[in-house]
């Protein structure tokens, strides 16, 4: 595991750009899993500056909320596309949402088939939730889920009220990759700025390895870099390397 301090949300986005960068470079067809949310939009806004070539490039969209209109500014799917493809010229067709008909119903199946005909995630993209969530995995998921429909929790909802005109505009559920469909990627590549995240981090990567803190699933993965700003480093940095679980 390789983690990053830097001392800015934005010298986190150069860093994890850096990473992306690497594997556009080497493999001009990578599959890329494409996370939304306040701590990746800096990793997108440079890699823009690099003027790398992305138009063979597939991407996999990590989750998206159930329920919401389609062309809703709020949606993933419209942040995938303002943030992702068109600001770094992917190809709008080789850009892949879970879609739900309900919030019973989804193609969560279809989903994992098109990622295992596209061979696989080179490199998945996330954040963290306060509670440790990955995706919208929230704490008790399985680590052998799958992409489907999962009712949000309560600090998630309230965490992600920022985007929303209140508390009661956002949505009870969403679609999003399982915990065992990211583990299968072959490099994981998590953001995190912010003095809110530092005690997920510092539980996620140097607590106990366990469902109820999906986040855990790092500590077994064999390719992870984690890119910090010292905000969101601080407990990690506080606490003892041998601490439960260790790295």
């Amino acid at each position: 595991m390789n983690i990053i301090v830097t001392q800015t949300p934005v010298e986190a986005g150069i860093a994890g750009a850096a990473v992306i960068a690497d594997l556009i470079r080497t493999n001009r067809r990578a599959v890329l899993g494409l996370a939304t949310g306040s701590s990746p939009l800096p990793v997108y806004e440079a890699l823009e500056q690099l003027n790398l070539d992305f138009t063979q490039v597939q991407g996999f969209a990590l989750d998206e909320y159930v329920g919401l209109p389609d062309g809703d500014l709020r949606s993933y799917a419209t942040v995938i596309r303002t943030e992702v493809v068109e600001r770094l010229g992917l190809r709008p067709e080789r850009v892949h949402l879970p879609r739900s008909c309900s919030a019973e119903q989804d193609d969560g199946a279809a989903y994992e088939t098109a990622i295992a005909r596209a061979g696989g995630i080179d490199l998945q993209l996330l954040g963290i939730g306060s509670n440790g969530h990955i995706g919208f995995n929230e704490p008790g998921s399985s680590f052998d889920s799958r992409t489907r429909v999962l009712t949000l929790a309560d600090q998630t909802r309230s965490d992600n009220a920022r985007f929303f005109d209140s508390l009661e505009d956002v949505p009870h559920k969403a679609i999003s990759q399982g915990l065992a469909t990211i583990f299968e990627a072959r490099h994981l590549l998590l953001i995190a700025h912010g003095i809110d995240k530092s005690a997920a981090i510092s539980r996620a990567l140097r607590g106990p390895i366990t469902e109820s803190f999906p986040a855990s699933i790092l500590q077994r993965h064999g390719s992870v870099t984690i890119v910090l700003d010292t905000a969101a480093a601080t407990d990690l940095m506080l606490r003892p390397s041998g601490a439960q679980g260790g790295l």
